[in-house]
């Protein structure tokens, strides 16, 4: 086959599954012209290496002898290394990066990030740590290399050299996805739990565009689970999926009628999916929740000091009791005033279901659906 032709690739790949239809994912794995045999034993092995063996001539494949390694218990597919630990970065990759001079020009630039983003699954706050040397390929923008290119620079490749283990997919079970959303960032993380430890599959970050960064606390927190899920869709479609959000009110959206139509959108993407929504504290999902806490320098270097005096009427407002302390003790704590008597309990109890707590807000549901803040009354 040519190359260059835009088809070759998939109609190579094509070739290669047909040939080996009967044995991919029972005892080899095929990509293009990476075969990779395994088995659970020396002599199961040896028996599918015979199969593979004559199954290449029986199709006239020719095996390049130099690049064959027979009987390792780790090696090197498709850049990333494979062994019993789990997936890890190619050292000899690694070196290379390491050694790279800070970049002198946009080209530079493009060469260094495209190098390092191969590797981007191992790396948390990826888009973060990668803003400053992103700044410098948009358009009309002059080239100016400064001190905190240069840290971005040398933060991510500490970050290659020091790269976690991540662990391979077992299809077995389910899969679980943490996702959080700051105000200009979302974040997520893909893993299984086995035996009852969480493993990490892949992590995944994104920055959010101007528009994105007007959405509501509540939309930016379903974007999130939106991205996830496009994400890693080949990794969860087919699969139970648990999805662990520290906004529980999401999970109301998912059941209102009159949503806006870009919700609406959305709610159609997750149908394919087998979900469970449960929610969790920001404070729990360490991962995402740091994955999405990117900082915008431009806009906070223009914020204004916070004032250290306050008009006397700001801080009469402060001391009064918001009139829903009570709902917001009982649904964060499950505290009860003492002073109430049987019967007003029970209608506490009773309007608790009207409630929602989002640490640390109180949202109440109204009669068309819709959840409302709860707010002090200006006096």
């Amino acid at each position: 086959m040519p190359f260059g032709l835009c088809n070759a690739p998939a109609t190579f790949q094509r070739c290669m599954l047909a040939i080996f239809s009967d044995l991919v994912e029972k005892c080899i794995e095929v990509f293009m012209d990476d075969f990779s045999v395994f088995g659970s034993s020396s002599d199961t092995c040896l028996e599918n290496l015979d199969t593979l063996l004559k199954r290449c001539v029986e199709t006239n494949l020719v095996l390049n002898w130099e690049k064959c390694h027979f009987m390792v218990t780790e090696s090197i597919v498709l850049g990333h290394k494979i062994s019993c630990r789990g997936i890890e970065v190619d050292k000899a990759k690694i070196e290379f990066i390491e050694k790279l001079p800070p970049p002198v020009n946009v080209k530079g630039i493009r060469s260094f990030l495209g190098h390092a983003g191969f590797y981007r699954r191992f790396i948390k706050d990826f888009s973060k740590i990668a803003k400053p040397l992103r700044n410098l390929l948009n358009k009309d923008t002059p080239f100016k290399f400064d001190t905190n290119c240069l840290s971005a620079f040398e933060t991510l490749k500490n970050k290659l050299i020091s790269a976690p283990v991540i662990t391979a997919p077992n299809w077995q079970f389910g899969f679980e996805l943490m996702c959080d959303a700051s105000d200009y960032a979302i974040g997520a993380v893909l893993g299984q739990r086995k035996e009852k430890v969480f493993r990490v599959i892949h992590y995944a970050s994104k920055v959010l565009n101007d528009t994105q960064t007007n959405y509501a606390t509540t939309e930016k927190e379903f974007l999130a689970i939106v991205y996830a899920l496009e994400k890693f869709r080949a990794y969860l479609i087919g699969s139970k999926i648990i999805v662990f959000t520290d906004h529980a009110a999401i999970k109301y959206l998912l059941t209102k009628s009159d949503s806006k139509p870009r919700l609406i959108r959305w709610i159609l993407l997750l149908q394919e999916f087998d979900l469970e929504t449960k929610d969790k504290k920001g404070s729990e999902n360490n991962v995402a929740d740091h994955l999405s806490r990117l900082v915008n320098n431009e806009v906070t270097t223009l914020e204004p000091e916070l004032s250290e005096e306050f008009p006397d009427e700001k801080l009469l407002s402060i001391q009064e009791r918001p009139w829903f302390a009570d709902m917001a003790n009982f649904k964060a704590a499950g505290v009860i005033p003492e002073d109430l008597n049987w019967h007003q309990r029970k209608k506490m109890i009773n309007d608790a279901k009207l409630y929602v707590w989002d640490d640390p807000h109180l949202f109440k549901i109204g009669v068309d659906n819709l959840l409302r803040r709860c707010v002090t009354v200006d006096p």
